[in-house]
């Protein structure tokens, strides 16, 4: 289960990055997580994610920060897929077992292809 919210205010975390949109993923086993982005149009997160112990605690927490389109519901990532990734991403040859770290795939047209952020 993932969940997209914008936020009505950006908010600074640092001293250099401002967050501007939050994706929450919860694994079937549970564990939940928050992706940060750190632009508007972001497909990946910016910073790690971060884990709580349930999600309706981390959706309290950020309800009252959230704008007026509420959290949208979206599908959860393909098989081996990067979580927080809102478009089909993926490690290269991880569904093989053989991944190529730093090198990255999406899929576009049925067909799996070399993805540069």
């Amino acid at each position: 289960m993932r969940k997209l919210a914008y936020l009505k205010n950006p908010y600074k975390c640092n001293n250099k990055d401002t967050v501007y949109k939050i994706v929450v993923y919860q694994k079937k086993r549970g564990e939940v997580f928050l992706f940060y982005y750190c632009d508007e149009k972001a497909v990946q997160a910016s910073f790690d994610e971060y884990c709580f112990d349930d999600l309706e605690g981390v959706l309290e927490d950020w309800n009252d920060e959230i704008d007026d389109r509420g959290w949208i519901d979206i599908d959860d990532p393909l098989p081996d897929c990067q979580h927080d990734a809102l478009i089909p991403i993926r490690v290269k040859g991880r569904n093989i077992g053989k991944p190529e770290w730093g090198k990255l795939e999406t899929l576009v047209d049925g067909e799996w292809v070399d993805y540069n952020p």
